[in-house]
């Protein structure tokens, strides 16, 4: 099951199916957190807990923005080059989906830090890449990753190598 905790703005806008006491998180990405941008084109922006991973996707229509995060999700760590059975297992396990209110404030806070950088980096006469837009939010320093690998997709990369590796002493 995958648990995206949201924003009261984008839980207003989306009406998704919520989680219940005891619901959890079965991804090895763990759960993201999700806020709406009312910009034009109107986005949403997915941060993963674990890795802070920022991923980009068009907001409209709205009600059916919880059925389109894995595939977003998908389309952003493929543009990562992870691992192919690495992305199907996490899509696997992406089936059933549920929205929470939000629980982790660092994570809001980062997520407000990309929203800032990503009106920088965009232009407002263009329509972004928004996976080209994501893998370059990505690159940014974190705080809450400074003691490991500093920014998303050096973190993202880390834990994909240390599940291989685990793979591959289980296989052993």
């Amino acid at each position: 099951m995958l648990i995206v905790h949201a924003t009261k703005k984008l839980l207003d806008h989306t009406n998704p199916p919520r989680a219940v006491q005891g619901d959890h998180d079965t991804t090895l990405l763990g759960p993201w957190y999700a806020t709406a941008l009312f910009w034009r084109p109107r986005l949403a922006l997915l941060v993963n807990e674990r890795t802070l991973l920022p991923v980009l996707l068009p907001l409209a229509p709205a009600r059916s923005l919880p059925a389109r995060v894995p595939d977003e999700i998908a389309t952003v760590l493929d543009a990562h080059q992870v691992p192919k059975a690495f992305i199907a297992d996490e899509l696997r396990h992406m089936e059933d989906r549920r929205f929470a209110t939000t629980a982790n404030r660092s994570v809001v806070g980062i997520m407000n830090e990309f929203t800032r950088l990503a009106g920088i980096y965009t232009d407002d006469s263009a329509r972004p890449n928004l996976v080209t837009l994501s893998l370059r939010l990505a690159t940014t320093p974190c705080g809450p990753l400074y003691a490991k690998n500093v920014s998303p997709d050096r973190e993202l990369a880390a834990l994909v190598r240390s599940t291989a590796e685990a793979e591959a002493a289980g296989a052993t």
